[in-house]
Protein backbone atom coordinates (compact mmCIF):
# COMPACT_ATOMS: atom_id res chain seq x y z
CA UNK A 1 0.00 0.00 0.00
CA UNK A 2 1.07 3.63 -0.75
CA UNK A 3 2.08 5.96 1.77
CA UNK A 4 -0.60 8.06 0.48
CA UNK A 5 -3.09 5.99 0.75
CA UNK A 6 -2.13 4.94 4.48
CA UNK A 7 -2.86 8.80 4.84
CA UNK A 8 -6.09 8.82 3.74
CA UNK A 9 -7.09 5.72 5.58
CA UNK A 10 -5.93 7.28 8.92
CA UNK A 11 -8.03 10.63 7.36
CA UNK A 12 -11.05 8.29 7.46
CA UNK A 13 -11.38 7.91 10.84
CA UNK A 14 -13.82 9.51 13.21
CA UNK A 15 -16.75 12.29 12.37
CA UNK A 16 -19.27 9.00 12.41
CA UNK A 17 -23.20 10.16 12.09
CA UNK A 18 -24.84 10.78 14.76
CA UNK A 19 -28.21 9.16 14.68
CA UNK A 20 -31.51 9.72 16.26
CA UNK A 21 -32.35 6.12 17.45
CA UNK A 22 -36.06 4.63 16.97
CA UNK A 23 -36.73 1.68 20.01
CA UNK A 24 -40.27 2.44 20.70
CA UNK A 25 -42.18 4.32 23.10
CA UNK A 26 -40.22 6.63 25.29
CA UNK A 27 -41.11 9.47 28.16
CA UNK A 28 -42.30 12.68 26.21
CA UNK A 29 -39.58 14.80 25.27
CA UNK A 30 -36.48 12.07 25.84
CA UNK A 31 -34.38 11.24 22.73
CA UNK A 32 -32.15 8.63 22.35
CA UNK A 33 -28.57 9.07 19.75
CA UNK A 34 -26.06 7.10 18.68
CA UNK A 35 -22.51 7.37 16.94
CA UNK A 36 -22.52 5.29 14.23
CA UNK A 37 -19.13 3.49 14.88
CA UNK A 38 -18.98 0.81 12.37
CA UNK A 39 -18.41 3.10 9.25
CA UNK A 40 -14.87 4.04 10.17
CA UNK A 41 -12.57 2.44 7.68
CA UNK A 42 -12.02 -0.67 10.00
CA UNK A 43 -15.17 -1.10 10.99
CA UNK A 44 -15.38 -0.17 14.59
CA UNK A 45 -15.01 2.84 17.16
CA UNK A 46 -11.20 1.07 18.18
CA UNK A 47 -9.95 2.91 14.94
CA UNK A 48 -9.67 6.15 16.62
CA UNK A 49 -7.15 4.86 19.31
CA UNK A 50 -5.32 2.76 17.42
CA UNK A 51 -4.95 5.00 14.61
CA UNK A 52 -3.33 7.68 17.49
CA UNK A 53 -1.15 4.87 18.87
CA UNK A 54 0.12 3.32 15.86
CA UNK A 55 1.31 6.97 14.37
CA UNK A 56 2.83 8.39 17.76
CA UNK A 57 4.64 4.64 18.49
CA UNK A 58 6.14 5.20 14.86
CA UNK A 59 6.54 8.90 15.23
CA UNK A 60 8.86 7.79 18.43
CA UNK A 61 11.12 5.47 16.85
CA UNK A 62 9.33 2.72 18.98
CA UNK A 63 9.37 -0.13 15.99
CA UNK A 64 12.43 0.48 14.75
CA UNK A 65 14.42 -2.65 14.08
CA UNK A 66 12.61 -4.68 13.42
CA UNK A 67 10.27 -4.81 16.33
CA UNK A 68 6.78 -5.97 15.74
CA UNK A 69 3.23 -4.38 17.98
CA UNK A 70 2.28 -6.44 20.38
CA UNK A 71 -1.45 -6.03 21.94
CA UNK A 72 -3.62 -8.30 23.74
CA UNK A 73 -7.02 -7.49 22.28
CA UNK A 74 -10.79 -9.45 22.00
CA UNK A 75 -11.28 -8.65 18.37
CA UNK A 76 -12.06 -4.87 17.28
CA UNK A 77 -8.31 -3.07 18.43
CA UNK A 78 -7.20 -5.84 17.14
CA UNK A 79 -8.54 -5.18 13.08
CA UNK A 80 -8.08 -1.79 13.98
CA UNK A 81 -4.23 -2.60 14.63
CA UNK A 82 -4.10 -6.07 12.08
CA UNK A 83 -5.71 -3.01 8.88
CA UNK A 84 -3.40 -0.41 9.98
CA UNK A 85 -0.54 -1.95 10.86
CA UNK A 86 -0.70 -3.10 7.09
CA UNK A 87 -1.28 0.18 5.70
CA UNK A 88 1.66 1.88 7.73
CA UNK A 89 4.42 -1.15 7.07
CA UNK A 90 4.23 -2.41 10.99
CA UNK A 91 4.24 -5.81 11.67
CA UNK A 92 1.35 -6.88 14.32
CA UNK A 93 1.20 -9.87 16.57
CA UNK A 94 -2.54 -10.27 18.67
CA UNK A 95 -3.35 -12.02 21.62
CA UNK A 96 -6.90 -12.71 21.45
CA UNK A 97 -9.29 -15.17 23.27
CA UNK A 98 -10.18 -17.92 21.19
CA UNK A 99 -13.65 -17.64 21.41
CA UNK A 100 -13.65 -14.30 19.45
CA UNK A 101 -16.01 -14.76 16.38
CA UNK A 102 -14.49 -16.06 13.53
CA UNK A 103 -15.17 -13.21 11.00
CA UNK A 104 -13.35 -10.87 13.43
CA UNK A 105 -10.35 -13.58 13.24
CA UNK A 106 -10.78 -14.16 9.47
CA UNK A 107 -10.02 -10.55 9.22
CA UNK A 108 -7.38 -10.16 11.61
CA UNK A 109 -5.63 -12.78 9.65
CA UNK A 110 -6.53 -11.24 5.83
CA UNK A 111 -4.46 -8.20 7.02
CA UNK A 112 -1.39 -10.62 7.74
CA UNK A 113 -1.13 -10.22 11.34
CA UNK A 114 0.23 -13.01 13.72
CA UNK A 115 -2.56 -14.12 15.77
CA UNK A 116 -1.85 -16.04 18.73
CA UNK A 117 -5.00 -17.95 20.62
CA UNK A 118 -5.86 -18.24 24.06
CA UNK A 119 -8.06 -20.82 26.01
CA UNK A 120 -11.38 -19.03 26.21
CA UNK A 121 -12.13 -20.88 29.07
CA UNK A 122 -9.30 -18.93 30.54
CA UNK A 123 -11.28 -15.94 30.08
CA UNK A 124 -10.28 -12.17 28.57
CA UNK A 125 -8.08 -11.56 31.16
CA UNK A 126 -5.84 -14.24 30.49
CA UNK A 127 -4.98 -12.98 27.06
CA UNK A 128 -3.75 -9.74 28.78
CA UNK A 129 -1.71 -11.53 30.46
CA UNK A 130 -0.07 -13.81 28.44
CA UNK A 131 0.38 -10.08 26.44
CA UNK A 132 2.63 -8.88 29.42
CA UNK A 133 4.46 -12.36 29.81
CA UNK A 134 5.73 -12.02 25.86
CA UNK A 135 6.25 -8.13 26.76
CA UNK A 136 8.55 -8.76 29.32
CA UNK A 137 10.06 -11.81 27.81
CA UNK A 138 10.89 -10.30 24.59
CA UNK A 139 11.29 -6.85 24.86
CA UNK A 140 13.64 -6.46 21.67
CA UNK A 141 11.24 -8.21 19.36
CA UNK A 142 8.22 -6.39 20.68
CA UNK A 143 7.00 -2.59 21.66
CA UNK A 144 4.09 -3.36 23.82
CA UNK A 145 1.22 -0.96 22.69
CA UNK A 146 -0.62 -1.72 26.00
CA UNK A 147 -4.22 -0.32 25.08
CA UNK A 148 -5.58 -0.81 28.68
CA UNK A 149 -2.71 1.47 30.07
CA UNK A 150 -2.05 3.42 27.01
CA UNK A 151 -3.16 7.37 27.75
CA UNK A 152 -3.35 7.82 24.28
CA UNK A 153 -6.31 5.65 23.85
CA UNK A 154 -8.88 7.67 25.70
CA UNK A 155 -6.91 11.48 24.78
CA UNK A 156 -8.36 9.81 21.32
CA UNK A 157 -11.84 9.85 22.84
CA UNK A 158 -11.51 12.96 24.67
CA UNK A 159 -10.48 14.18 21.88
CA UNK A 160 -12.53 13.52 18.89
CA UNK A 161 -15.34 11.01 19.96
CA UNK A 162 -16.39 13.13 22.63
CA UNK A 163 -15.78 16.75 20.53
CA UNK A 164 -18.33 15.35 17.87
CA UNK A 165 -20.91 14.25 20.01
CA UNK A 166 -20.64 17.79 21.34
CA UNK A 167 -20.45 19.78 17.56
CA UNK A 168 -23.35 17.34 16.74
CA UNK A 169 -25.84 17.89 19.48
CA UNK A 170 -25.00 21.92 18.70
CA UNK A 171 -26.12 21.55 14.67
CA UNK A 172 -29.49 19.60 16.07
CA UNK A 173 -30.06 23.38 18.45
CA UNK A 174 -29.22 20.97 21.19
CA UNK A 175 -27.46 21.79 24.41
CA UNK A 176 -25.24 19.19 25.88
CA UNK A 177 -26.36 15.69 26.45
CA UNK A 178 -28.15 15.09 29.86
CA UNK A 179 -26.45 11.30 29.95
CA UNK A 180 -24.15 9.15 28.22
CA UNK A 181 -23.90 5.36 27.95
CA UNK A 182 -21.60 3.22 27.56
CA UNK A 183 -19.72 -0.09 28.53
CA UNK A 184 -16.01 -1.03 29.93
CA UNK A 185 -13.85 -2.66 27.57
CA UNK A 186 -10.63 -1.04 27.57
CA UNK A 187 -12.31 1.91 30.08
CA UNK A 188 -11.26 4.57 26.82
CA UNK A 189 -14.56 5.61 25.35
CA UNK A 190 -16.31 5.81 28.94
CA UNK A 191 -13.19 7.74 30.37
CA UNK A 192 -12.31 10.02 27.11
CA UNK A 193 -16.09 10.69 26.34
CA UNK A 194 -16.95 10.98 30.04
CA UNK A 195 -14.34 13.36 30.52
CA UNK A 196 -15.25 15.17 27.49
CA UNK A 197 -18.74 15.41 28.43
CA UNK A 198 -18.56 16.63 32.17
CA UNK A 199 -15.98 19.72 31.18
CA UNK A 200 -18.83 21.28 29.19
CA UNK A 201 -21.47 19.66 30.87
CA UNK A 202 -20.29 18.63 34.35
CA UNK A 203 -24.03 17.27 35.27
CA UNK A 204 -23.65 14.68 32.33
CA UNK A 205 -25.10 10.99 33.61
CA UNK A 206 -22.88 8.90 32.88
CA UNK A 207 -23.41 4.95 32.88
CA UNK A 208 -22.20 1.74 31.90
CA UNK A 209 -22.83 -1.64 31.13
CA UNK A 210 -21.72 -4.25 33.61
CA UNK A 211 -22.60 -7.54 31.30
CA UNK A 212 -23.16 -11.33 33.42
CA UNK A 213 -19.89 -13.02 33.40
CA UNK A 214 -20.77 -16.15 31.86
CA UNK A 215 -21.42 -15.78 28.74
CA UNK A 216 -20.93 -12.50 29.07
CA UNK A 217 -20.81 -9.89 25.69
CA UNK A 218 -17.25 -9.74 23.56
CA UNK A 219 -15.72 -6.79 24.24
CA UNK A 220 -16.90 -5.82 27.48
CA UNK A 221 -16.00 -6.76 31.18
CA UNK A 222 -17.98 -7.52 34.19
CA UNK A 223 -15.49 -5.49 37.29
CA UNK A 224 -17.64 -7.71 39.64
CA UNK A 225 -14.46 -9.76 41.31
CA UNK A 226 -11.43 -8.49 43.33
CA UNK A 227 -9.78 -10.78 40.64
CA UNK A 228 -10.84 -8.70 37.81
CA UNK A 229 -7.69 -6.78 35.84
CA UNK A 230 -9.24 -3.12 35.81
CA UNK A 231 -7.83 -0.96 33.16
CA UNK A 232 -5.52 1.59 34.50
CA UNK A 233 -6.72 4.08 32.05
CA UNK A 234 -10.16 3.35 33.71
CA UNK A 235 -11.52 6.80 35.66
CA UNK A 236 -14.13 5.18 37.81
CA UNK A 237 -14.81 8.55 39.00
CA UNK A 238 -16.77 9.59 35.84
CA UNK A 239 -19.40 6.79 36.45
CA UNK A 240 -22.80 7.56 37.98
CA UNK A 241 -24.63 4.26 37.51
CA UNK A 242 -24.19 1.10 36.41
CA UNK A 243 -26.43 -1.35 34.58
CA UNK A 244 -26.58 -4.78 34.73
CA UNK A 245 -27.14 -6.08 30.54
CA UNK A 246 -27.22 -9.89 29.88
CA UNK A 247 -26.52 -11.35 26.44
CA UNK A 248 -29.87 -12.30 25.76
CA UNK A 249 -31.20 -8.57 26.27
CA UNK A 250 -28.53 -7.18 23.87
CA UNK A 251 -29.01 -9.71 21.26
CA UNK A 252 -32.89 -9.05 21.50
CA UNK A 253 -31.67 -5.30 20.77
CA UNK A 254 -29.92 -6.13 18.30
CA UNK A 255 -32.64 -7.74 16.30
CA UNK A 256 -34.76 -4.86 17.37
CA UNK A 257 -32.58 -2.29 16.12
CA UNK A 258 -32.09 -4.45 12.89
CA UNK A 259 -35.60 -4.13 12.18
CA UNK A 260 -34.79 -0.33 11.70
CA UNK A 261 -31.94 -0.52 9.33
CA UNK A 262 -29.71 0.03 12.16
CA UNK A 263 -27.55 -3.68 11.65
CA UNK A 264 -24.76 -4.02 14.81
CA UNK A 265 -23.09 -5.98 17.15
CA UNK A 266 -23.95 -7.25 20.40
CA UNK A 267 -22.04 -4.41 22.28
CA UNK A 268 -23.96 -1.97 20.83
CA UNK A 269 -27.31 -4.30 21.80
CA UNK A 270 -26.30 -3.90 25.16
CA UNK A 271 -25.47 -0.01 24.84
CA UNK A 272 -28.90 0.64 23.60
CA UNK A 273 -30.60 -1.80 26.07
CA UNK A 274 -28.78 0.20 29.06
CA UNK A 275 -29.56 3.67 27.57
CA UNK A 276 -33.30 2.92 26.72
CA UNK A 277 -33.46 2.23 30.83
CA UNK A 278 -31.95 5.38 31.06
CA UNK A 279 -34.29 7.18 28.98
CA UNK A 280 -37.35 5.43 30.43
CA UNK A 281 -36.43 6.45 33.75
CA UNK A 282 -37.61 10.04 32.58
CA UNK A 283 -35.07 12.04 33.96
CA UNK A 284 -32.90 13.11 31.54
CA UNK A 285 -34.04 14.14 28.27
CA UNK A 286 -31.06 13.57 25.40
CA UNK A 287 -29.08 10.45 25.99
CA UNK A 288 -26.02 9.56 23.60
CA UNK A 289 -24.39 6.17 23.44
CA UNK A 290 -22.19 4.39 20.97
CA UNK A 291 -22.99 1.77 18.25
CA UNK A 292 -19.36 0.05 18.50
CA UNK A 293 -19.59 -2.11 15.22
CA UNK A 294 -21.39 -3.92 12.52
CA UNK A 295 -23.62 -7.03 12.66
CA UNK A 296 -21.40 -8.75 10.01
CA UNK A 297 -19.04 -9.66 12.57
CA UNK A 298 -21.15 -12.30 14.51
CA UNK A 299 -22.97 -14.29 11.77
CA UNK A 300 -20.76 -16.85 12.63
CA UNK A 301 -21.93 -16.73 16.12
CA UNK A 302 -25.59 -17.78 15.09
CA UNK A 303 -26.72 -14.60 16.77
CA UNK A 304 -28.90 -13.81 13.68
CA UNK A 305 -30.03 -17.53 13.00
CA UNK A 306 -33.58 -17.04 11.60
CA UNK A 307 -34.67 -19.72 14.37
CA UNK A 308 -32.88 -18.13 17.35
Amino acid sequence: MSQRQGRDLLQAVGHTPLIRLNIGALPEGVRLYAKLEGVNPGGSIKDRPVSRILTRAIADGKLCGGRRLLDSSSGNAGIAYAMLGAALGVDVTLVIPGNASRERLDQIAAHGAQLLLTDPIEGYDFALLETQRLATEHPDRYWYANQYANDIHWLAHYETTGVEILEQMAALGSAPPDAFVAGIGTGGTVTGVGRRLKSSHPQTHIAVVIPERFPGIEGLKPLGTAEDIVPEILDESLIDQRIPVTLDQGLQMCRLLATTGLFVGPSSGAYVHAAAEVARAGRYHTIVTILNDTGERYMSTGMWDRTG
